[in-house]
């Protein structure tokens, strides 16, 4: 069986990774499992939380991409993340300045996070067409307060910020330019670009978890706003429902979408946030998030059903929102390809 592009799914790591992962030790406290995106170790007493992410399907912002985008992860526990390794990988007849391009983005996006970039590893590596770049993050959670992907309970309200498809259309602006202009205009092309700047979610994570009443977070990557909403699913046992009229899709990405024939919700959407909040306090959390300047919605809730994962459309007729079998973006490099 061939994989697809992207993201391994779920149900091939659960049979051909998890079980390969070396000794069993008491102090993994959060280890491999679906839709958890971070882990979880315990060091004399300290549990420090980790995350590891590759860059492959983006061109331009390479190196920022590769800090904010493991960042993320360790900010959707509530963990501020502090320290970073680039593992980067350049293709054969790169040049001194690409590494120093790639590497001056990560100095600044650490620099912004406040991240420290403690290690790495620099190769040109035989085979790549583009740069490769894997990130590693890190944080401390303080006094063990972290929430996972797994903690989502029926009834509690599903929040979005920013919008979907924030990094796709970013990606599409950058790296398919003169189509997007087309598409876009000038102006609009510029501000599709901009969407760049919004990659992070550590600031709304850590705002959303210290106000409390958050039960889990997820930041949708690969397979957009659809994908992230199954993976929190899974690791939670349960089902959602969510409504297209409550979804927040910016009017570049949907015309950038409308002409490459993608879907938004299935397009990689870093910059999103999925927040999942006890019902009594999502309100609460969205005003509080908008007071910050985060555009925020409660676009559905948490079901009991595993089995129950529906999107109501806008004319009312419920549908099933399917798993996403590979993430858009991958629709444009295959057709260029």
């Amino acid at each position: 069986m061939r994989l697809p592009f992207g993201k391994v799914p779920s149900e091939i790591l659960e049979a051909y990774v998890y079980p390969y992962l070396g000794a069993r030790r008491s102090d993994v406290i959060l280890g491999p499992a679906r839709g958890e995106d971070a882990a979880v170790v315990e060091a004399d007493k300290i549990l420090v939380v980790s995350s590891c992410d590759p860059i492959s399907g983006a061109l331009s912002h390479i190196g920022w991409l590769a800090v904010n985008i493991s960042a993320n992860d360790v900010s959707t526990l509530g963990v501020k993340p502090r320290w970073f390794h680039s593992c980067i990988l350049l293709p054969e007849g790169s040049g001194v300045e690409d590494l120093a391009v790639i590497s001056r983005q990560i100095h600044e996006a650490a620099e912004e996070l406040e991240v420290a970039v403690v290690g790495g590893h620099s190769e040109v590596t035989p085979g790549l067409n583009h740069p490769v770049i894997v990130g590693f993050c890190m944080g401390v959670a303080d006094k063990g307060r972290y929430v996972t992907s797994s903690g989502a309970k029926p009834g509690g309200k599903i929040i979005l910020t920013k919008g979907a498809a924030i990094e796709g259309t970013a990606i599409i602006c950058a790296d398919k330019a003169e189509k997007a202009r087309e598409i876009l205009g000038e102006d609009g092309w510029r501000k599709g670009s901009e969407y760049i700047k919004m990659i992070s979610v550590v600031r709304e994570a850590l705002a959303a978890f210290n106000f409390g009443g958050v039960q889990a977070m997820h930041d949708p990557t690969e397979g957009g706003v659809a994908g992230g909403l199954h993976e929190i699913a899974d690791a939670s046992k349960c089902g959602f429902k969510i409504y297209e009229d409550k979804l927040l899709i910016k009017p570049e990405t949907r015309k950038i979408c409308e002409a490459f024939n993608l879907d938004p919700l299935r397009l990689i959407s870093s910059g999103a946030l999925l927040i999942v909040a006890d019902g009594g306090k999502a309100e609460a959390i969205t005003r509080h998030l908008k007071d910050i300047g985060v555009d925020t919605s409660i676009i559905g809730e948490v079901v009991e059903d595993p089995g129950h994962r529906r999107i109501v459309a806008s004319n009312g007729e419920e549908l099933e929102l399917t798993r996403p079998e590979m993430d858009e973006l991958w629709k444009i490099f295959l057709r260029d390809a």
